[in-house]
C-alpha cells in the first residue's frame, strides 16, 4: 500500500519528467477551439438576429435579395452602425484578417527597409495558399512585401513579415491582443494569413473595428488602394540582373466602384467569400462588411448594394449601434465610447502553433511567453499538494 510520501515521490518525479517536455513544446498550451462567448458590443441591437435598421420618414429601402449570412453598413468617421444583419455572428475571415495582420504589424518596420528572405520563412503556408512569389535569398523592400500582402493577398509576404516580427507564433499572439485591444471580441486568431484553422473565427463587426483602425494609417490607406504595382523578380542567370513582374489588385471594386479606398476582399473553400470595403463620397467615408453570401461575385455586388443604400440613407435613419473606441492602454476604458462594453478580458494563454501545418514552426517561435511558465509552473505546484493526479500533455497534430 502507498503512503502519501510515496505518492508525493512519485508526482514531483512525474512532474520533473515532465518538465523538458513542456519546455521544448510550448504549443502543448494551446488555446481552446472555441473561442470565448460572444458579447454584443456595440449596442444591444448589434446582438439581435435579423435585420437591424431605424428608418426615418423618407428612408430609402435596404437592398433586396442580400445573401449575405453576416453584413454591416457603418460610418468610419462618427462610427454610427446604419444598419446590420447578424453583425456578431462568428465566421472563418479567410484573407480579410490580413487586416488586422496589417493593424498590427505594419507600423512596425520603415517601407524602405531590405529584408533578405530565407527559406526557413517560406516553409509551412497552407496548401493552395495565395502567394505573391517571393525567393527565398533575394532581397525586398518592406513596402513590397505589404504590397503582396495587399494586392495579391500573398500568404508567403505575411509569413516573411511575421518572422521579421518575431515568428508565428509572436505575431498570432499580437494580433489577438490587438484585437482585444480594438474590443473586437468576437475574433479568435490562429494563422496570421487567414488561412482556414480550427476555431479561428471572426465577425462583420470586428472586420469593420479593424478596417476603421487600419485606414488611420497613411500606409495602410495607401496600399490598400493601390490598384497595380510592378513586384520584384528572380535574378536572370545569364545577365546577373534582377526581373520584375506586374501584380494587380484583387478587390474587384476597385477602380470600379465610385470613390472606393479599399480594403481587403478573402475567398478560402471552407469560408467561402468575405469583404470589406470603404468608399468616400462627399467627406464622408462609409463601411461595408459581407460575409458568406452565396457566391464569390455577390460579396462584391452586395457590398457595392449596401454602400450605395448607405450613402442614401444618411441623415434618414437613425443609429442601430455603434463601431466602438479602442481601449486605452492604461486599461481605463476606451475614449468617446458608446454602447459598447468596458473590461475587455485580458489576452488569453494563447499559443496557436499547434494547428499551423507541422512545418510552420519556425525562427522565432521557440521563445518560452509568460503564459508557457505560468503553465510550467501549475503543473509544478499542483503535483506538489495533489494527490493522485495525474498530468497528461498531449501535442496536437498540425
Amino acid at each position: 500500500m502507498l503512503t502519501h510520501r510515496h505518492t508525493f515521490t512519485r508526482l514531483c518525479a512525474a512532474s520533473a519528467a515532465a518538465l523538458p517536455v513542456l519546455l521544448a513544446s510550448p504549443a502543448a498550451f494551446a488555446a481552446p477551439r472555441t473561442p470565448p462567448p460572444a458579447t454584443a458590443v456595440g449596442g444591444e441591437r448589434l446582438g439581435l438576429s435579423g435585420v437591424q435598421v431605424a428608418p426615418l420618414p423618407d428612408a430609402p429601402a435596404l437592398p433586396s435579395h442580400l445573401t449575405g449570412e453576416s453584413w454591416i453598413v457603418s460610418d468610419a468617421t462618427s462610427g454610427d452602425v446604419l444598419a446590420a444583419y447578424n453583425p456578431h455572428r462568428r465566421l472563418p475571415p479567410a484573407s480579410t484578417l490580413k487586416i488586422l495582420f496589417a493593424d498590427t504589424v505594419l507600423p512596425k518596420f520603415d517601407r524602405n527597409a531590405v529584408h533578405l528572405v530565407t527559406d526557413q520563412e517560406l516553409q509551412g503556408l497552407g496548401e493552395g495558399s495565395s502567394l505573391v512569389g517571393l525567393k527565398e535569398n533575394l532581397d525586398y523592400r518592406v513596402e513590397d512585401l505589404w504590397r503582396g500582402v495587399f494586392l495579391s493577398s500573398g500568404n508567403d509576404a505575411v509569413h516573411v513579415l511575421s518572422h521579421m516580427n518575431g515568428g508565428i507564433r509572436q505575431t498570432v499572439t499580437e494580433m489577438q491582443s490587438r484585437a482585444e485591444a480594438l474590443q473586437a471580441k468576437d475574433t479568435w486568431v490562429v494563422s496570421p494569413d487567414g488561412y482556414d484553422m480550427d476555431g479561428q473565427v471572426s465577425s462583420a463587426y470586428d472586420l469593420s473595428l479593424f478596417a476603421r483602425s487600419g485606414l488611420r494609417n497613411a500606409d495602410f490607406r495607401m496600399y490598400c488602394g493601390t490598384r497595380e504595382a510592378t513586384f520584384p523578380g528572380a535574378v536572370d542567370k545569364d545577365t546577373g540582373r534582377r526581373g520584375s513582374f506586374g501584380i494587380a489588385n484583387t478587390d474587384r471594386l476597385l477602380g470600379k466602384y465610385p470613390g472606393l479606398i479599399g480594403v481587403k476582399n478573402g475567398f478560402t473553400t471552407n469560408a467561402g467569400s468575405t469583404f470589406v470595403g470603404a468608399a468616400e463620397r462627399g467627406g464622408r467615408t462609409l463601411l461595408v462588411t459581407v460575409m458568406h453570401p452565396d457566391s464569390y461575385q455577390q460579396v462584391y455586388d452586395e457590398t457595392a448594394a449596401l454602400l450605395d443604400w448607405g450613402f442614401a440613407a444618411v441623415g434618414k435613419v437613425q443609429p442601430v449601434g455603434r463601431l466602438v473606441d479602442e481601449r486605452q492602454p492604461d486599461g481605463d476604458g476606451p475614449t468617446g465610447q458608446a454602447g459598447g462594453v468596458a473590461g475587455a478580458p485580458a489576452p488569453p494563454p494563447h499559443a496557436a502553433g499547434d494547428s499551423r501545418p507541422a512545418a510552420s514552426s519556425a525562427a522565432g517561435d521557440g521563445r518560452l511567453g509568460a503564459g508557457v511558465w505560468s503553465a510550467v509552473l501549475t503543473v509544478l505546484a499542483g503535483a506538489v499538494v495533489a494527490t493522485g493526479a495525474v498530468v497528461v500533455v498531449r501535442r496536437r497534430k498540425g
